[in-house]
């Protein structure tokens, strides 16, 4: 299964099916994503959080799931230019408005719980940042968590933008707007993630740790769709107003393919 996705994202073509049989607990699905990333010619920066919705939460144990987001896709944004975000042609694509924290202490290897307040403790700062879900396979989401968990968590890539004081702010006055295409397809705010973006950082941490990868220092850590998510191809452009900084703006284009080689 993680040869045939690493395969597809590398030749940016897009999977008809599902290349094996479908996970049926996240432990067999973060053993399917840990043999992707061991294959993948390139190094974590942070990991995306997602919700599960509590259907499948009660089935799988868990209210959250993680994937990795790696360095070549962390994009900067630069004020005044639309930022090109690649998608598999015939693959899933979206696009979300999310809240991302960056970290400026590692957590220590052996801790394997946190508390929201806790892990307040190790971030640096809360950026703007828009995430490029994307996957090989259009279905990834119809199938359920596990498998979304197994392909890189259907992430993409991550857009990061500017800082936002976020410390003496409640989450419901950090709000944002996404507009795709020119018109307004979701308002949300951090009071949208359940329990506040720190819960998602505190779940990240915990589940990360008991893999074997606890965060870093300098890692980035998207905490969910702030406004949903919002379907997108090749052509799209996408445009996200967070208050309190500068809007992002984005152009989805085909993606090419990546030449296979060693981690940088």
């Amino acid at each position: 299964m993680a040869e045939r996705f690493v395969a597809a994202r590398l030749s940016a073509r897009a999977l008809t099916a599902y290349p094996g049989p479908v996970p049926s607990t996240l432990a067999e699905a973060y053993a399917r994503q840990d043999a992707a990333v061991a294959l993948w010619p390139d190094e974590i920066a942070g990991w995306k959080v997602g919700g599960i919705a509590d259907s499948w939460a009660a089935r799988l144990g868990e209210p959250r799931l993680v994937g990795p987001i790696f360095q070549r896709h962390l994009w900067h944004a630069r004020a005044g230019t639309i930022a090109p975000l690649p998608v598999i042609p015939g693959g899933f694509a979206a696009v979300e408005a999310e809240y991302v924290f960056v970290l400026t202490a590692s957590a220590p290897r052996e801790r394997m719980e946190w508390t929201p307040a806790e892990a307040a403790d190790l971030v640096g700062e809360l950026r703007a940042g828009i995430e490029l879900a994307g996957s090989p396979l259009a279905t990834l989401n119809e199938l359920g968590p596990a498998v979304v968990v197994s392909d890189f968590g259907n992430n993409a890539g991550l857009l990061l933008g500017e800082p936002i004081d976020w410390r003496s702010c409640k989450p419901e006055s950090l709000t944002c707007e996404t507009r795709v295409d020119g018109l307004v397809v979701g308002r949300g705010s951090a009071a949208a993630i359940a329990g506040g973006p720190l819960a998602a950082l505190a779940f990240a941490l915990g589940c990360c740790a008991r893999r074997g990868r606890p965060l870093r220092a300098g890692d980035v850590v998207s905490t969910g769709a702030c406004t949903g998510i919002h379907p997108v191809r090749a052509g799209t452009e996408a445009r996200v107003a967070f208050a309190g900084a500068a809007d992002l703006y984005c152009r989805v284009v085909e993606a090419t393919p990546m030449t296979p080689g060693r981690k940088p």
